[in-house]
């Protein structure tokens, strides 16, 4: 029987779409990709397939999910299966020096940034920052993994060649200019089957000084169920968000072949959009969902759901 499998390596943060899977009575399986095999030579079973990967896996313990899940995404690909944020997406998902090539291209501003490999190169990296404010993260990121805010290079030294210094999974490190915001708040815009779907207002007046983008991810923030919701809302859906951007995320989002997506931006002083993050694992924070009446993981799990109908199930065929 033709099913909808979720390709992931972390249940808590899946088990939010499988309920809604089942809310809606459609047959699902789980592809739990921590680690495991694929024969190549086999076909894959009928069905529409979603990618879940996350670039934050070996945080718990699946140092080669992305890689293995690269190796089935292109197996199911290969196999003409539908696949929903497939290679492409994975391929951005864990490298942010390719999300921010691939901005680029399409035309949407992206904040300067300089990878580099090896502390000595970091260093002089930072040089081309010297006299402004500017932030340390990782390439494979995810729950703002690497992510620290500097005044001065002589800061910078001291993290570096300290016994804190957080060595990143690939090697690679970037330093990225900091954006200063006129208000304590950043953007995240949802779209699934590749359409916007709202945009939440996140205020970063906790942690902001410490990370002007990835210690707000919606995703990573959103872990822990349960937790009281505060006096003022973190997160807050924006009634009616309308921005010329919308549509330069939605042309960028079908070119590179994805269909889930989260995309973080922050204005500077003058207004100007910067888009620092784009997060194909993506998550929904309740709170503000049930406020607004809009549902995040709904959206997927019937987007899925209409994607599956449109397969044709080879029990069914009559030779």
């Amino acid at each position: 029987m033709k099913k909808i499998y979720v390709i992931h390596e972390n249940s808590e943060w899946t088990v939010h779409l499988t309920k809604r899977l089942e809310e809606l009575g459609l047959p699902y399986e789980e592809w739990h990709l921590d680690e495991g095999s694929v024969d190549l030579t086999e076909e894959p079973p009928v069905g529409v397939f979603y990618s879940r990967m996350s670039a934050s896996s070996h945080t718990r313990d699946h140092r080669f999910a992305p890689e293995l899940t690269s190796a089935v995404l292109n197996w199911l690909e290969s196999n003409e299966r539908k696949v929903f944020n497939g290679s492409s997406a994975l391929r951005l998902e864990v490298s942010k020096v390719a999300q921010y090539l691939a901005l680029a291209g399409h035309g949407i501003r992206t904040p300067r940034t300089i990878a580099t490999v090896g502390k000595e190169q970091l260093l002089k990296a930072a040089k081309a920052f010297e006299g402004k404010s500017f932030i340390t993260k990782h390439n494979r990121a995810g729950k703002g993994l690497g992510v620290q805010l500097f005044h001065s290079l002589q800061g910078l030294e001291s993290y570096v060649n300290g016994p804190d210094f957080d060595e990143p999974v690939d090697g690679i490190t970037l330093i990225q200019e900091y954006i200063q915001a006129p208000q304590p708040f950043i953007t995240r815009c949802e779209f699934v089957g590749g359409k916007f779907v709202y945009a939440v207002q996140v205020d970063t007046s906790e942690g902001f000084e410490l990370c002007p983008a990835d210690a707000c991810q919606i995703g990573d923030l959103f872990c822990p169920v349960g937790e009281e919701v505060p006096t003022k809302p973190k997160f807050q859906i924006v009634e009616g968000f309308q921005d010329p951007i919308i549509e330069k995320y939605e042309s960028f989002l079908a070119a590179n072949g994805i269909q889930v997506a989260g995309i973080e931006f922050i204005r500077n002083q003058d207004g100007q959009i910067f888009t620092y993050d784009i997060n194909t694992n993506t998550n929904y924070n309740s709170d503000a969902e049930a406020a607004a009446g809009v549902y995040g993981m709904l959206e997927v799990a019937k987007f899925l759901g209409r994607e599956l109908a449109n397969v044709v199930d080879t029990e069914k065929v009559e030779v």
